[in-house]
């Protein structure tokens, strides 16, 4: 019989392992890398059998299943989403995912998504504005200054060339956390007092908040001619950032239309209200920007495609690097019909556990 060992071998990435992939990288490459195979999956989006995600709602947040897969690769994530963790010592967003082979389905990598998925999101941030925002962008609003947020600055720094960044949220101790984490970028950081002040004269705007609730965080009074709102924040139901007078004077990009109807901003326009595709963009299918006095927003709510190419990411540096550890996750089986085989212990511990057993019901011995 085949020794199947090899072949259910999972390759599994710890919190640890993605911290070690990125310092080895750096994190301008790895946004850069993350934000190239992400580019290139959109590319081939037809491949793909694609499916709005799955999501548990409740009070407190959200429990979500995100899967896709090609011909070859099968990916999902789960993640949640639950504004009020941070009080318990929590991070908001947590994530893993799986990576599995479509032939035999073998889940080849097990990996922790959460620091991951931060970098992929602000990677998609970037891939996006390239196609949407004005070419000599240098100075970017930043609406909501928590765990995302270094992440967001540094995609738009090193793939666009953002060098001004105006930081606004409701609590000044996470705009100083921001401003300690990325002082020594040669980003220019400003701290402002109000949305308004930071909005004004900005190229981008970043709005990435946390609370699920219908927010107005940007109005049409504060959009000026040619800006691009990247709107990362707004990603369930219930949950949004944009005035709606905001979206009908914009030319509007979503990931994918039917999860994007549901969670985005969008969800408070009729089902009539037109939007793009971003992969037509990308692909040559449809405009982008068509004018420089024209308003753009991706009404950003992550999908899986994203995840699928970070998790390819992830293991592709991690096997360049030899990083990460097999994982026995699936049995490995001498003979593949013998499940219930698998419960019989090793000839070692087998014969332990008999010796174990003999000298346990030998009788005691009187004391001399």
């Amino acid at each position: 019989m085949k020794n199947t060992s090899t072949l259910v071998q999972t390759q599994f990435l710890s919190a640890q392992d993605v911290v070690a992939i990125v310092n080895r990288l750096g994190l301008a490459e790895s946004l850069r890398g993350m934000a190239d195979y992400i580019h290139a999956d959109y590319l081939r989006w037809q491949d793909f059998d694609k499916h709005a995600r799955v999501g548990n709602h409740s009070e407190f947040g959200v429990i979500e299943l995100m899967p896709i897969a090609d011909a070859r690769t099968y990916t999902f994530k789960y993640v949640n989403g639950h504004p009020f963790n941070t009080r318990l010592g929590l991070p908001t967003v947590m994530a893993f995912g799986v990576l599995a082979n479509v032939a035999n389905g073998v889940p080849q990598v097990l990996s922790e998504l959460t620091l991951t998925t931060a970098i992929r999101t602000a990677a998609m941030s970037a891939v996006a504005a390239r196609a949407l925002a004005r070419p000599d962008s240098t100075r970017m609003a930043l609406i909501g200054n928590g765990a995302q947020s270094e992440f967001q600055a540094l995609a738009f720094h090193h793939l666009l060339g953002i060098q001004e960044i105006r930081l606004f949220d409701i609590d000044p101790q996470a705009t100083a956390k921001l401003m300690r984490n990325l002082c020594h970028t040669g980003l220019r950081l400003l701290p402002c007092a109000s949305v308004v002040e930071a909005v004004r004269g900005a190229d981008i705007v970043t709005t990435v908040t946390a609370d699920k609730i219908n927010a107005t965080i940007i109005t049409p009074a504060m959009v000026e001619p040619g800006m691009h709102i990247n709107a990362v924040g707004g990603d369930c139901p219930g949950k949004t950032e944009l005035h709606p007078g905001v979206l009908s004077q914009a030319g509007v990009f979503v990931e994918y239309e039917p999860q994007t109807r549901i969670e985005g901003d969008i969800q408070q326009m009729g089902p009539d209200f037109a939007v793009t595709e971003l992969w037509q963009v990308l692909q040559g299918q449809a405009a982008g920007r068509t004018a420089q006095e024209q308003v753009t927003v991706f009404d950003s709510v992550g999908f899986a495609l994203e995840d699928f190419s970070a998790l390819r990411f992830m293991r592709d540096s991690a096997r360049r690097l030899d990083i990460g550890q097999p994982l026995a996750l699936i049995p490995a089986l001498a003979n593949p019909k013998d499940l219930f085989g698998f419960l019989r212990p090793l000839p070692q511990a087998a014969a332990r556990a008999q010796a174990e057993a003999q000298r346990s019901n030998q009788p005691e011995t009187a004391l001399a």
